[in-house]
């Protein structure tokens, strides 16, 4: 097995953008929704996601792609291509198992919107009456400089569970924040994630802390990099709201993701820990290095495989195109899915809405420009009701609202900006959605 050392820069930059989407959107503007209202993507003719599935897999750029596109209550259309190991036997498809990173953090978001829902959260209640070791925080005056008191200052608003919901609580990543909070974090165990039994220098470097509760009290104990509510900063907000979920409901943060989203959606291939006897439809995982795809993760000593040091609520869950389809099926009926109401409409229609507390907060990020709902962003494809996200190793998925269109796709490599993926497919996309309306 050959494992290679990644530049810590390059590690840090990639991982953001493909968990930031960062181009993405842009790539996905001006989709001819209109055209969804009166067809169904079920059953229909996709030739340039064919070829773009074809092209990717046939000149060796990737393993595998699973793409699918669904409409309402439709079953999606799915396409895919390859093998979920190159050189393997298993053929990819809509039940292969993908890392999904950052698309962890819709599902919690979610999770958070089924409390608000029912009256056990506010959307604006300060984070501290639930966890009360974030009531005094401290800010850093110089962003990502000393964490000495001679550069910080008392938050001058609390923390609230629309700031963890957005990015805006000015909480820091160790995969974003550079000099002494960086190293803060990481020696108190606050990674944003799992990635290889093999150290692989630049990626989530530190011992994970023992829990979520252990999370979240050391969280508490670092400044701030932004004062709240002021900045859109992509953070372990969504990690940590794991933990609010967890105190307010009474259950184990997986317990409840399981019991509430998984079960009632019928997502049953989408895990924490990828059980061992279903560890065959696990992908591996690619870095691409010189334009060679070097294999970081493969299935049979993936660290999915073991149990995580916590539940990670932003970057954790490995699941299907079919899981994550199902769950974007959810939100695409306001809430209920094949007849099972799973959360309330309001909570959907709220938590895919822009619920920015200051629009001026994503000026200069990389989401400026469009709105941002319970941990995905708000406005893609040129459409003010889109709403998704996507993951680190290349992966993404979002719903249009209005329309009810479904999409996603799936391969395993990083840095997702190796390849123009998301271009590619939003354009396969709106060639396909254009030629379909052609045909009708």
């Amino acid at each position: 097995m050959n494992y290679v050392d990644l530049p810590v820069s390059q590690t840090r930059r990639s991982f953001l953008r493909g968990a930031a989407m960062a181009g993405a959107g842009a790539a996905f503007a001006g989709l001819p929704f209109a055209a969804l209202r009166s067809g169904t993507p079920g059953g229909a003719d996709w030739p340039n996601l064919e070829k773009l599935a074809r092209d990717y897999v046939g000149n060796g750029r990737v393993a595998n792609i699973v793409g699918y596109l669904g409409l309402g209550d439709g079953d999606p259309a799915v396409v895919a291509e390859g093998r979920d190991t190159r050189g393997g036997s298993r053929l990819s498809d809509e039940n292969s198992l993908y890392r999904i990173y950052s698309m962890t953090k819709p599902i919690t978001g979610m999770a958070a919107m089924m409390l608000i829902g029912e009256g056990l959260l506010g959307l604006d209640q300060p984070l501290a009456e639930i966890l009360p070791k974030f009531a005094h925080m401290q800010v850093q005056k110089q962003y990502d400089g000393s964490i000495g008191p001679e550069n910080l200052e008392p938050a001058a608003r609390p923390i609230t569970i629309r700031h963890l919901l957005t990015h805006t609580a000015g909480l820091g990543y160790s995969i974003v924040q550079k000099g002494p909070i960086k190293q803060a974090y990481e020696e108190a165990g606050l990674t944003p994630g799992q990635f290889s039994r093999v150290p692989v220098p630049g990626y989530f470097r530190g011992v994970p802390a023992e829990s979520l509760e252990i999370f979240a009290d050391r969280l508490a104990e670092q400044p701030l990099v932004y004062q709240p509510g002021t900045q859109w900063s992509y953070s372990v907000a969504l990690d940590l709201m794991g933990r609010v979920i967890e105190v307010v409901s009474g259950k184990a943060f997986d317990a409840f993701l399981k019991e509430r989203i998984f079960e009632p959606c019928g997502m049953v291939s989408t895990w924490f820990r990828v059980p061992e006897g279903e560890a065959h439809r696990l992908t591996t995982n690619y870095a691409i290095v010189g334009g060679a795809a070097l294999p970081i993760d493969p299935p049979a000593i993936s660290v999915f495989l073991n149990e995580p040091a916590f539940p990670y609520g932003g970057s954790g869950l490995v699941s299907s195109p079919r899981d994550y389809d199902r769950f974007l099926k959810m939100l695409a009926g306001y809430g209920a899915i094949e007849g099972t109401r799973v959360m309330s409409e309001e909570a959907v229609r709220i938590g895919t809405s822009d619920l920015l507390p200051d629009p001026k907060a994503v000026e200069g990020t990389l989401v400026a420009g469009f709105g941002f709902g319970a941990g995905g962003r708000v406005g893609w494809a040129g459409s003010p009701r889109a709403y998704g996200w996507a993951g680190a190793a290349s992966t993404v998925g979002f719903v249009e609202m209005e329309s009810g269109l479904r999409a996603g796709l799936f391969t395993q490599y990083m840095p997702s900006d190796a390849y123009p993926i998301y271009t590619d497919f939003a354009d396969a996309i709106s060639r396909d959605l254009a030629f379909q309306k052609g045909r009708s």
